[in-house]
């Protein structure tokens, strides 16, 4: 699973970057599929995941406790940052945060990556976890930025791993029927081709 996730990890950065390459200011403040976040938000949060995903790497790297955020402050007033930066500079910032947290995960041993790690939530989880926690916000997120990326572009066995990953955090038996990319995005509370199905609200 942790190669898996590497891997899908790696894509989601590269559809993003893609994505923001040609992303002017007027661009940056379009609305995202979320509601009330501009493509400015969103990149922000994304940038600012991979530099608290890459404190959790520290915490693996060294034992030494080392929390995502230092509060819930901090965590929205990095977004509120990235408001602020230009285009260029908030891709920058996204960019390197990116690499830092790739980089940092290549240098873990294997006694690191089984050191456990707590996240924003409160769960503990062993290090091999953090790069599932990074491919699922950059592959859901690069079709939240409204670019043209869908659920349909994303792999097979990534979907399947979301949507188990979705049913047991909602405390779903079963997933609805129907094709596995309008499936996944359904259950992240995304726009989809499903018809009588409730509604359950965004995640993640």
């Amino acid at each position: 699973m942790r190669a898996d996730a590497r891997r899908w990890a790696a894509l989601g950065e590269r559809l993003v970057s893609a994505a923001l390459a040609d992303l002017d200011e007027e661009a940056y403040d379009a609305p995202t599929l979320l509601p009330g976040w501009t493509r400015r938000h969103l990149v922000a949060h994304l940038a600012g995941n991979a530099d608290a995903l890459g404190n959790l790497v520290t915490w693996a790297a060294t034992g030494v406790e080392t929390p995502m955020y230092a509060s819930a402050e901090e965590r929205a007033a990095g977004i509120e940052r990235g408001l602020r930066l230009s285009a260029p500079e908030l891709t920058g910032w996204q960019e390197r945060s990116a690499a830092a947290l790739s980089a940092g995960l290549d240098a873990l041993t294997d006694d690191q990556w089984e050191r456990e790690v707590r996240t924003v939530q409160g769960r503990v989880l062993p290090a091999t976890a953090i790069p599932w926690l990074r491919a699922r916000e950059v592959l859901v997120h690069a079709v939240d930025l409204g670019t043209g990326i869908t659920f349909a572009d994303l792999p097979a066995d990534f979907l399947d791993a979301l949507v188990a990953d979705i049913l047991a955090k909602r405390g779903l038996d079963a997933a609805p029927d129907g094709p596995l990319p309008e499936v996944a995005a359904y259950l992240a509370g995304r726009p989809h081709a499903l018809t009588g199905v409730p509604d359950l609200g965004a995640w993640l």
